[in-house]
């Protein structure tokens, strides 16, 4: 029988000469990890590409077109702000995101201290992603870098966080009462 220190090592094999030999461990702890991190990996790359000419301004004006068209009585000066706020909303979603996908793999991590500081290790890992993605955006023609919307970022990734922990902290305080 193995224990279950043996399990998370690997397989236990016996050698002739009576040594104990533990061989890598099986697929399905990488597995796990892939799990863990695929996703927050995956929308990081997202973000990435969306901060290429992809999603510049210019390419999403088309939605004040088709606001337009459904409101033809709108003015230049609101539709200006539409296209502004909608702009600024995705940031605070996709880094809402991101932070929530950073929460979920840290919790889950295997290294004790992104486990029990998940919420702190998550943070300052899109504040850190949110700087390099405006860092990136300054070199892109279309788009330019601002630490406002680097802050912007932020504030989506601890208002994700603080929903996340809050939400949290009510299930355990109901499940001991």
């Amino acid at each position: 029988m193995f224990t279950v220190e043996e399990e998370k090592l690997g397989v236990r094999n016996e050698t002739p000469g009576g040594k104990t030999r533990f061989s890598a461990p099986s697929r399905p702890r990488n597995r796990r990890r892939l799990w863990r991190y695929g996703p927050l990996i995956v929308w990081a790359a997202l973000i990435f590409i969306g901060s290429s000419n992809v999603l510049s301004a210019s390419n999403t004006s088309t939605l004040v077109r088709l606001v337009r068209w459904l409101v033809p009585t709108a003015g230049d000066e609101k539709l200006a702000l539409f296209h502004f706020l909608i702009r600024k909303a995705g940031h605070l979603t996709e880094y809402g995101i991101l932070a929530l996908l950073a929460a979920r793999a840290f919790r889950t991590s295997s290294r004790e201290l992104l486990r029990t500081g998940w919420l702190w290790a998550a943070f300052i890992l899109v504040v850190a992603y949110s700087l390099t993605d405006e860092f990136h955006q300054s070199f892109v023609p279309s788009r330019t870098g601002s630490i406002y919307d680097s802050l912007i970022d932020s504030a989506g990734g601890l208002i994700a966080l603080t929903i996340l922990w809050w939400w949290r902290k009510r299930a355990e305080n109901r499940a001991v009462a």
